[in-house]
């Protein structure tokens, strides 16, 4: 855990934290062994704008006015937090192109909409990857002084993972054990086909103030490496959840193995706890589980 604790009295606003980051990023130099950030930001007393979580719940596709937050919200909640953090100085990561890989969420009780809960987001530590360096990002969310909500979130900054001259294995060998390639899996039974419009990413930025560019517009994503705008991640994980249901206490893990680029039509699976997302090639893009604890 963080050194720390920074005790917030509202949640950061996120245009500044965004301007902050991409003029930071062109200077950035991500490495696994950089220093990073060990302050613990917390808000207490935050209560959720119900309006924007209407909002939130229409793009992402579950009933709207439900009494509980969906299982994904807390970490739109804990967006300000981590961008506040990831946007600073002291993280190596650059905040321009910086991808979402992966999420882990334990709810230990269903949350009301209407309740006050105390957030706590700070960076948990570096890692190498085989195409960059990764940062695990943690959330917690207390309610009552009891803990409700965990989360922890890799990004993905990619760069040159070669060795420098004179270090163990040859340039090019990748600084992590992960596999290349993507990891054959048998397709689950498909649910539904869902078109998924240009409008996506959009649309999922004005309600969960993730901003990054490679979201937006095709033009902003190419500076980024993708030929078009990619959904974000937990957009995906959200209509997957919307359609699959979660119990009140669950563990959840999903794994973004591929960008979905937009427009696209992809096919919904699900089978005993487990479900995806597949392109028309039958490229795997999100894979989770959600499971009742």
């Amino acid at each position: 855990m963080a050194d720390a604790a920074l005790v917030l009295t509202q949640p950061p606003s996120l245009a500044p934290l965004l301007a902050r980051g991409a003029l930071l990023s062109p200077f950035k130099r991500p490495s696994p062994d950089s220093e990073f950030p060990r302050t613990r930001l917390v808000l207490p007393g935050l209560r959720v704008d119900l309006a924007r979580l209407a909002a939130y719940e229409r793009v992402c596709g579950f009933p709207t006015g439900e009494d509980t937050l969906p299982l994904t919200y807390p970490h739109v909640l804990g967006f300000p937090l981590a961008m506040r953090l990831m946007s600073g100085r002291d993280f190596p990561l650059p905040l321009l192109g910086l991808v979402h890989t992966s999420i882990t969420i334990t709810r230990h009780r269903g949350m009301p909409a209407t309740g006050a809960y105390e957030l706590a987001v700070w960076v948990e530590g570096l890692a190498p990857h085989r195409r960059g360096t990764e940062a695990t990002i943690v959330t917690e969310v207390r309610e009552g002084g009891d803990m409700v909500w965990q989360s922890s979130s890799t990004y993905l900054a990619r760069h040159d993972t070669r060795r420098p001259a004179g270090s163990a294995g040859p340039p090019g060998t990748p600084r992590s054990t992960e596999p290349r390639g993507e990891e054959v899996r048998k397709a689950l039974a498909v649910v539904g086909e869902w078109r998924v419009g240009e409008e996506v990413g959009r649309r999922y930025a004005a309600v969960s103030g993730d901003r990054n560019p490679i979201h937006l517009h095709p033009l902003t994503a190419r500076l980024f490496g993708f030929p078009r705008a990619i959904a974000h991640g937990m957009w995906t994980v959200a209509r997957c959840l919307a359609a699959h249901g979660t119990p009140d206490s669950c563990y959840l893990r999903a794994e973004f193995r591929a960008p979905v680029p937009l427009p696209a039509t992809v096919t919904y699976g699900a089978e005993d706890g487990r479900f995806e997302l597949r392109g028309r090639d039958d490229r795997l893009h999100v894979a989770g589980e959600v499971r009742r604890t």
